[in-house]
Formats: C-alpha cells, sequence, structure tokens
C-alpha cells in the first residue's frame, strides 16, 4: 500500500515540476506600421499605404514573410492590390532587420459611396518557408466624401451658345421698342 502512494505521489509530482523548470516556449513575431493607416480618397481613384515591418532583436532567428490576408467593407469585388507586399517586400527578416516600402493599393470603385470604409492587413509565416502563423496585423481607414459634379466642355458649350442667343434676343427687342418710339415720335 506505501508503494502505491508513493508512485501515485510521484506520479503527480514529476509533471508539476517538469511544467515549473520547462522554460516558456516563444514564437518568434514581427512589427507591423502602416505610415499613414488613414486616408481619404475620391470614388474612382487610388490610396497606396505603405508599411514599416521590424522583426526585433529578441527573436531566436530570421522570420519568414510568407503569406497575407486582407480585407475590407467595400461591396464588391475586391479592390485591394497586394503586389507590393508580394514583390518587394523580403522573404524573411533577420533579428533586428526592418524594411519599408509599399504594402498594398486599392483601387475605390467609381460607384463609391460617401462613408468611412474600415480594413486590414496581415502578414503570415513564421520560422521557415511554409509556415503560416498570424504574425502581425495593421488596421486602416479610407473615407470618401461626394464629389460636385463637374459639367462636361460640351454643357459648357451648350450654356454659352443659349446665353448667347438669350442676350442676342433681349438687344434685338430693345433695338425694335427703340425704332418704334422713333417711329411714332
Amino acid at each position: 500500500m506505501i508503494m502505491k502512494k508513493t508512485a501515485f505521489s510521484l506520479s503527480l509530482v514529476v509533471p508539476a515540476v517538469l511544467l515549473l523548470v520547462a522554460s516558456p516556449a516563444s514564437a518568434d513575431t514581427i512589427s507591423l506600421v502602416l505610415s499613414n493607416p488613414i486616408q481619404s480618397g475620391a470614388p474612382g481613384s487610388n490610396l497606396t499605404f505603405a508599411a514599416t515591418v521590424s522583426a526585433p532583436v529578441a527573436n531566436g532567428a530570421a522570420v519568414f514573410l510568407n503569406a497575407d490576408n486582407y480585407g475590407i467593407n467595400i461591396a464588391g469585388p475586391n479592390s485591394i492590390d497586394d503586389s507590393g507586399f508580394l514583390l518587394n517586400f523580403p522573404l524573411s527578416l533577420a533579428q533586428g532587420a526592418d524594411f519599408t516600402g509599399t504594402l498594398f493599393t486599392i483601387a475605390l470603385p467609381s460607384n463609391l459611396l460617401p462613408g468611412v470604409y474600415n480594413g486590414f492587413f496581415e502578414i503570415h509565416g513564421g520560422a521557415d518557408a511554409i509556415a503560416q502563423n498570424l504574425l502581425a496585423t495593421a488596421n486602416f481607414q479610407i473615407s470618401t466624401q461626394t464629389q460636385s459634379p463637374v459639367p462636361e466642355p460640351g454643357a459648357w458649350v451648350l450654356l454659352a451658345t443659349g446665353l448667347g442667343i438669350l442676350a442676342a434676343g433681349i438687344a434685338d427687342n430693345s433695338l425694335r421698342t427703340r425704332l418704334a418710339r422713333r417711329a411714332s415720335s
């Protein structure tokens, strides 16, 4: 009976000691900071977002930047072009390294209603070229205002022609009135 008690006690104490002695696992991280996270633009325009990504010196090794994910609450087809990240950002960052460049571009639809739109951009990666851990997220905001309609050149020509005809009609009427007064006097 004493043997069973000792074995049972050891089976509880050994895992507890191992949990206390084991060093906590730490995943390598990066920092992602957008240089201008709040932008405004007119419907039909493009907005470019630049960012700095950096790996802390405390990381155990280089961090691979393998993939991205993004979203914005604009209805319709996706308007985010992430080729800035895919083509320009490094494949990995060594401890203490950083990189600044164009992260993504957003094409605002020409029929976009005025308002505030929120989005996010995530970088995935990790310790090797196939890791897909979420490393960092950056939030951004876009606002659009209504555009006052700008008349087309044809509208200006039509307006000028109409005003010219109106002025000619007033001048002709005034001339007839003066001639009629002279004739009656």
